[in-house]
């Protein structure tokens, strides 16, 4: 990865408008496509499998004209005065005319029909007239949303003065996000923070533009996706939320590290390509754990949820791919303009490289003096913290969480101040009634059961459809949509549902748009244990393979939960209890939208991820270099000293990071809309919490506390888990040996005391050889295991343990998939047809191939034809093995391949023969 990254980086640089230009019209096409096949967001929330939803889906076979959305028009008079007397009463008739002539309203309910109840108050001062639509949300045209606007505004105007009339209900419950001035003083922040960090006005603006770009496709793409998908409202602005913090951060974290090296000397084509083969493979590596993370939101097994989730994981795999193409070719265009005020760019070979000699950070000397107290106090605060999280309740958001200036906001405060709140979220019964002889009858001893049960305001309407095949049940709860007394309520109808079932042998089900978000609540609730056992063990496994140690995953893992606690608490301090809520612009508190905690734990989750490896590889890198130059002897004070270089040495991107990160979250939480506040705020609280309080303060100290057992892992784990290269060790180790055999070999293939382990067993080792181009090499031993072991060595199908190989000028193992790629590989032993699967080996140009069993061809014709397909192959290079090497020279000399020399892996590797060593 890092050597790929290595070269992405220096063509990146050295073609900087290309893919500048690349990506500015990758921009332009997807923006139009947008405009071109956007469709517009779908804020309809549905949940398969659950029975809101089939009842719904029954309602929509059986009874539609009562399945549909539907919307309200709430009037209240002036003082003293009665919805019955005039002027009131003739309006509100010329109301329902008008209402009625609209498209794709169904039904107008008059709340004077005798047939209904509870459309007019107790004390008569207020009415509610109820439109039934054909159709969910989306379906209803916006011309009829804009006229049912105007016939209440018309309306009111009409009325005396004192009258308060709103239109609201479940057609206009969800509000659409927008952006507001706010979002732009987090993108200023951002950029001021790059200022200072970089202390450069030109380079502060890389990361901004790259992530705007980003952001950018990303929103176009989501876009065009609503041509055929269902992308709810809040995605796009999760997208833009998301996408703009970590585009910001990925970038910023190649460039600090290519200012740093530049600073120190490097040529700046050089410094671009090593900050993307290293900072690069680090940001890879957080960005598919954020990938990852979103993707697993699947496990709610919640439509509208697993699509925001990959949509948000599109924004972020964008970030990552602008981060290591975009970036690079910025700096191409800055050159070695990026050292910053104070600094002067020393050019490769001319300046003075100046060592990192830094003081070591007074915090991180403060925690590691005190490492105890330290991590006491962290803990117990973020424990403190977190207690408000013990009273978090969820629910979908409704009209009642809108500012108090939309209409859908006036009309539900209205509602339940003259109807109660539960009328702003009626619930259904519905079921098959079509065996009854009495559906009147059968409607109404059903309506009386149900009246019965705790939390039942009224039955507003008990009837069957018009065929009396099914029935429905309107139901007026005592409490509001989103109050947990109303979820008990859903709950005891269901339960009640049973036993109607046993005595009057009808199948009814809970449904309705209050009932649909109970059940989604219900579900995501469930899902975060599950959601959380998967994210935690991820951390564990991929902080393993990259820091190869048991305690330091554990710590990790620790470390995120206490960040996803504390931000869980401080959501619930503002949102339930009301701490802070004027402050933040929080107009009604109560429960906070539903899938607040499961993506708080997912986005959490990878930006937790990043500070860890930013801060802990360069711990663990100090600690190795200390280690070696103590000859593996290392001692606690080792340890803790390496704690303290590594962090001064990364404290100053990771604290702008956390800055900026913070920035853009917090500025989406005062003027932002209400399903996306408690996200924006939980995020910037536990981007804070994470960054300062975590990462910079408890895992110093508990580092400090272990010493060098934090570096600890049993080496049966050690060889079980993959290697990933999350720091660029082989750009480093490319550039270290740069030169070896020699400037510019020549060689095809060139090895030095090169060896193979598997589970503690050596094939071979202290292999050296050397081949040129065109020469032949066969190499045999009398373990035919060990000769194939170094052939597909060679072909890049094994990883070396131990030495040096070079193949093709591709230093390995960090060049395998080139090599993988232009190296044939061709098993002669036991293979049906040799000629065909040499011919395979040699096809498409390839220069150097490896043979496997190469005496296996007995001589005659099934030989002439496999030296014929060797000799039309030529100049290409053949390292054969063989137990026979004689027959393999045969096959060779028949190839026009007179001289090959012969490698025996029985004998002392480090001594070859003299054709070889020569």
């Amino acid at each position: 990865m890092s050597t790929l990254l290595y070269a992405l980086g220096r063509w990146s640089y050295r073609h900087p408008w290309r893919v500048v230009v690349s990506w500015v019209v990758l921009l332009l096409i997807a923006g139009s496509a947008a405009l071109l096949f956007m469709k517009g967001t779908d804020n309809t929330f549905s949940i398969p499998g659950t029975e809101a939803q089939e009842g719904i889906e029954l309602l929509d076979r059986t009874f539609p004209q009562a399945s549909g959305t539907s919307a309200q028009l709430v009037l209240v008079t002036a003082d003293d005065t009665h919805v019955s007397d005039e002027p009131y009463a003739t309006a509100i008739a010329d109301a329902i005319g008008e209402l009625s002539d609209l498209d794709g309203i169904l039904a107008v309910t008059d709340p004077f029909d005798e047939m209904v109840s509870g459309m007019v108050s107790d004390g008569g001062e207020a009415a509610i007239v109820r439109l039934q639509f054909d159709g969910q949300t989306t379906d209803v045209p916006a011309e009829t949303k804009t006229a049912l606007q105007d016939i209440a505004a018309d309306l009111r105007a009409e009325l005396p003065e004192g009258s308060r009339v709103a239109m609201g209900g479940d057609l206009f419950s969800i509000s659409v996000p927008s952006l507001s001035i706010t979002e732009a003083v987090g993108v200023l922040i951002a950029l001021f923070v790059l200022i200072v960090t970089f202390r450069s006005l030109a380079v502060a603006w890389f990361p901004l533009v790259s992530a705007i770009i980003g952001v950018g496709l990303a929103i176009a793409l989501i876009f065009v996706s609503t041509a055929f998908a269902s992308i709810s409202s809040t995605t796009p602005m999760l997208a833009i939320m998301l996408g703009l913090a970590v585009g910001i951060d990925y970038a910023l974290f190649i460039v600090a590290r290519h200012q740093d090296q530049v600073r120190a000397g490097v040529d700046p084509e050089e410094s671009a390509a090593r900050a993307t083969g290293t900072a690069g493979s680090a940001v890879v590596f957080a960005g598919v754990t954020v990938l990852i993370a979103l993707i697993g939101l699947a496990f709610a097994n919640i439509p509208f949820l697993t699509t925001m989730g990959i949509a948000a994981a599109v924004a972020v795999a964008i970030a990552v791919a602008v981060a290591i193409t975009l970036t690079p070719a910025l700096l191409g265009l800055a050159k070695g303009r990026v050292a910053g005020w104070g600094h002067r760019a020393l050019s490769a070979g001319v300046g003075r490289k100046r060592k990192a000699a830094k003081r070591p950070n007074r915090w991180v000397m403060l925690v590691t003096r005190h490492p105890l107290v330290t991590t006491l106090a962290v803990v117990v605060g973020l424990g403190v913290l977190a207690v408000p999280a013990s009273s978090l309740a969820l629910a979908l958001p409704n009209a009642g969480v809108q500012p108090l200036s939309s209409q859908a906001r006036q009309a539900y405060d209205l509602t339940a101040e003259h109807f109660g709140p539960g009328s702003n979220g009626p619930l259904i019964m519905t079921g098959t009634i079509v065996t009854s002889t009495d559906p009147l009858g059968l409607m109404d001893d059903l309506a009386a059961e149900v009246e019965k049960v705790d939390g039942v305001k009224e039955v507003a309407l008990a009837t069957p459809n018009q065929t009396a095949d099914t029935g429905l049940i309107q139901i007026v709860p005592e409490t509001a949509p989103d109050d947990p007394a109303t979820a008990q309520l859903v709950r005891d109808l269901r339960a009640l549902a049973v036993e109607l079932e046993d005595e009057y042998g009808v199948d009814l089900k809970v449904t309705g748009f209050t009932a649909v978000g109970i059940d989604i609540s219900d579900r995501l609730g469930a899902a975060l244990l599950p959601f959380g056992l998967f994210v935690v063990g991820l951390s564990l496994i991929l902080l393993m393979v990259v820091f190869r140690s048991i305690w330091v995953p554990i710590k990790a893992a620790l470390g995120y939960l206490l960040s996803v606690v504390a931000a869980f608490g401080v959501v619930a301090a503002v949102f339930e209890w009301g701490w802070g809520a004027d402050l933040l612009h929080v107009t009604r508190t109560g429960p906070v939208i539903s899938f607040m905690p499961i993506i708080l734990m997912g986005v959490l989750f990878g930006l937790a991820m990043d500070y860890e490896v930013f801060l802990v590889s360069r711990m663990r890198e100090d600690y190795v270099h200390a280690s070696r130059a103590r000859r593996g002897r290392a001692e606690r004070a080792t340890a803790i000293g390496a704690v303290r270089s590594g962090f001064t040495a990364s404290a100053r991107v990771v604290t702008a990071a956390a800055i900026i990160m913070f920035a853009v979250f917090a500025a989406f939480v005062p003027e932002g809309d209400s399903s996306i506040k408690p996200i924006a705020l939980g995020l910037a609280v536990g981007i804070a919490v994470d960054a300062f309080l975590v990462r910079m303060t408890l895992v110093p100290a508990v580092m400090a506390l272990l010493g060098d057992k934090a570096w600890w892992m049993p080496r049966w784990l050690d060889r079980m888990l993959p290697h990933f290269d999350i720091e660029g060790a082989a750009v480093e180790r490319e550039l270290s040996l740069a030169d070896w055999p020699e400037p510019d070999t020549t060689a095809a293939v060139v090895a030095e005391d090169l060896a193979v382990s598997a589970d503690d067993i050596t094939v071979f080792r202290g292999v050296a050889l050397r081949v040129e181009p065109g020469e032949s090499l066969i190499v045999t031993s009398s373990d035919a295991r060990t000769s194939t072991a170094l052939l597909l060595a060679i072909a890049g199908r094994l990883e070396p343990t131990e030495g040096r190989l070079r193949v093709a000028g591709h230093l390995l193992p960090g060049r395998a998939p080139w090599v993988r790629a232009h190296v044939g590989v061709a098993s002669l032993a036991g293979a049906d047809d040799p000629v065909a699967e040499l011919r395979d080996a040699v096809r498409g140009g390839t220069r150097l191939v490896v043979v496997d069993g190469a005496d296996a061809i007995a001589p005659g014709p099934e030989r002439d034809r496999a030296a014929a397909v060797l000799r039309d192959a030529a100049p290409v290079t053949v390292v054969a093995a063989a137990s026979d090497p004689a027959a393999a020279q045969s096959l060779l000399a028949e190839a026009r391949r007179p001289h090959a020399d012969v490698l025996d892996l029985d004998r002392s590797t480090s001594t070859l023969t003299p054709e070889v060593n020569a």
